[in-house]
C-alpha cells in the first residue's frame, strides 16, 4: 500500500509541477498584461464563484472516497448519484452569482459580465466529482494527466489572448474551458476503466446527503475564510488592492499542489487503516501532519527571504506593493493544510457535527479581523487576518473542544522530528 501511496503522490506532484510551471509563465504574462486592476477583477470573480462551489458540491466531495472504498460494488450508483445532485445545483449557483453581482455591484458592467462568464465553470466542476473515484482507487495519475492537458489548452488559449490583445472578458472564460476539458477526459476514462455504469438512486442520495450535510455549511464557512479578504479589499479599497493581494496569495500557495498531492494520496490508506489497525491509523495521520509541517516550514522561510525578487520576476515592478503581504500571508499555509488532515480524522471518527462549529467560529473571526484590520493596514491587514484565523481554527480550537484533542495529540506527535523522520525512512525503505 505504501508503494501505491508514493507512486500515486509522485504522479500528482509530477503533473502538478508541469501545471505550475505553465501557470507561472502564463499567469505572469497575463497579470502583467491585465494590470493590477483587471487582474484584481478576475480574482474577484473567482472569489464570487468560490462561494457557490460548496453549495454546488453539497458536501459530497468529503465523503465520496470513503463511500467508494467501503462499497466498491455500488461505486457506479454512488458516483452517478453524486453527479445527479451536483450538476443541477451548479446551474442554480450560476443564477445566484449573476443575481448577487447585479445587486451588489450595481452599475459595474464589467464586473457583471466577467463574473457571469467565470461562473460557467461551475457546471464542469460539478462533473469533476468523478475525480474522487480515481482517488479512492489510487489512480490519481489519470486526473493529474487530465489537468495537465486542460491547462496546456488553457495556456495556449491565454497566449492567443495576449498576442491578439483581447479584453478581460476573454480571460474570464479560461476557467470554464479548463474545467470542460478536464471533466470530458475524466468521464471518458471512467467509461473505459470503470466496471460499473453510472446510475442515480434517490435512496443513495438520501443516505449520502445525511452524511454530507454537515460539510455544506462547513464548506461555505471555509469559502468565507478563503475569499472574504478579497471581497472586502475590493469593496473597501478597490480592484488594484485586490490585484496586489491576489498576487501575494498566489505566490504563497505556489507549492500547494505538493501538499494536496500528499494528503490526497494518504487519505485512502488512512481510512483503510482505520478499519484494520489502530496503530497504523494513528501513525499515518501523525505522519501526514509531520510531512506537511516540515515541508511548509521550509517554504515559508524561503519565500520570506525571496519575496521581493519573486514578485518582481513573476509580476513586474507594478506589483511590488504585494511583497510585504506575501511575507505575512505565507505563514497561513501550514495551518490551512493541517485543517485538511484533520478533516480526514473527523471523517474516520464520524465527528462530523464539530466541522460546522469549527468553520463557523473561524469564519466569524476572519470577517471581524478583516473588518478591523483592512481599514488600518490595507492588504497587510488582510494577510494578518488570514494567518491568525488559520492558526486559531486548525490548532487552538483543537485544544478548546474536548472531543478534538485526540487529533491534536496526533498532530503534536507528527511535529516531533524523530517520529516523522523514522516513519519516512520506513516508507522509503519499503518502497
Amino acid at each position: 500500500m505504501k508503494n501505491k501511496v508514493i507512486n500515486n503522490a509522485a504522479w500528482i506532484i509530477g503533473c502538478r509541477i508541469i501545471q505550475s510551471l505553465l501557470s507561472l509563465i502564463v499567469g505572469m504574462m497575463s497579470a502583467r498584461f491585465l494590470g493590477p486592476s483587471n487582474y484584481g477583477l478576475i480574482n474577484y470573480a473567482a472569489s464570487i464563484v468560490g462561494f457557490a462551489i460548496p453549495l454546488m458540491r453539497l458536501g459530497l466531495h468529503c465523503i465520496l472516497v470513503q463511500d467508494i472504498a467501503n462499497d466498491e460494488k455500488n461505486e457506479g450508483k454512488i458516483l452517478g448519484t453524486a453527479l445527479g445532485l451536483t450538476i443541477p445545483s451548479s446551474l442554480i449557483g450560476i443564477l445566484g452569482i449573476v443575481g448577487f453581482v447585479f445587486f451588489a455591484n450595481a452599475g459595474e458592467k464589467d464586473t457583471l459580465i466577467v463574473c457571469s462568464i467565470y461562473s460557467l465553470s461551475l457546471v464542469f466542476q460539478a462533473s469533476e466529482m468523478i475525480t474522487y473515484w480515481y482517488q479512492a482507487k489510487l489512480l490519481s495519475k489519470y486526473p493529474s494527466i487530465a489537468m495537465v492537458i486542460g491547462y496546456i489548452i488553457v495556456s495556449a488559449y491565454k497566449i492567443f489572448l495576449l498576442v491578439t490583445g483581447k479584453s478581460v472578458y476573454w480571460f474570464a472564460a479560461a476557467s470554464a474551458i479548463e474545467h470542460l476539458v478536464i471533466s470530458a477526459i475524466l468521464m471518458f476514462l471512467y467509461v473505459v476503466l470503470g466496471k460499473n455504469r453510472l446510475s442515480f438512486s434517490f435512496k443513495t442520495a438520501g443516505r449520502m446527503l445525511s452524511k454530507s450535510k454537515y460539510y455544506i455549511i462547513s464548506g461555505m464557512m471555509v469559502t468565507v475564510l478563503q475569499q472574504t479578504d478579497k471581497l472586502m479589499l475590493k469593496n473597501l479599497i478597490g480592484d488594484t488592492a485586490t490585484g496586489y493581494y491576489a498576487a501575494a496569495v498566489t505566490c504563497a500557495g505556489i507549492f500547494g499542489f505538493v501538499y494536496a498531492a500528499i494528503i490526497d494520496s494518504m487519505r485512502p490508506e488512512i481510512l483503510k487503516n482505520k478499519k484494520n489497525s489502530k496503530e497504523k491509523y494513528e501513525n499515518s495521520i501523525s505522519l501526514a501532519y509531520g510531512i506537511i509541517f516540515y515541508a511548509s516550514l521550509i517554504q515559508c522561510v524561503a519565500l520570506c527571504l525571496l519575496a521581493k525578487p519573486m514578485v518582481y520576476l513573476l509580476y513586474g515592478e507594478a506589483y511590488l506593493p504585494a511583497v510585504l503581504s506575501l511575507r505575512t500571508v505565507v505563514w497561513f499555509v501550514t495551518f490551512s493544510y493541517f485543517g485538511s488532515i484533520r478533516s480526514i480524522w473527523i471523517l474516520a471518527e464520524e465527528k462530523h457535527k464539530y466541522v460546522i462549529w469549527i468553520d463557523c467560529m473561524g469564519a466569524v473571526l476572519n470577517i471581524l479581523l478583516n473588518y478591523l484590520l483592512i481599514p488600518i493596514m490595507g492588504i497587510i491587514g488582510a494577510a494578518v487576518a488570514s494567518v491568525i484565523t488559520q492558526f486559531f481554527m486548525n490548532f487552538v480550537i483543537g485544544f478548546l473542544i474536548t472531543p478534538l484533542r485526540a487529533n491534536n495529540l496526533l498532530m503534536l506527535k507528527g511535529i516531533n522530528p524523530y517520529f516523522t523522520w523514522k516513519q519516512v525512512k520506513t516508507m522509503l525503505k519499503n518502497k
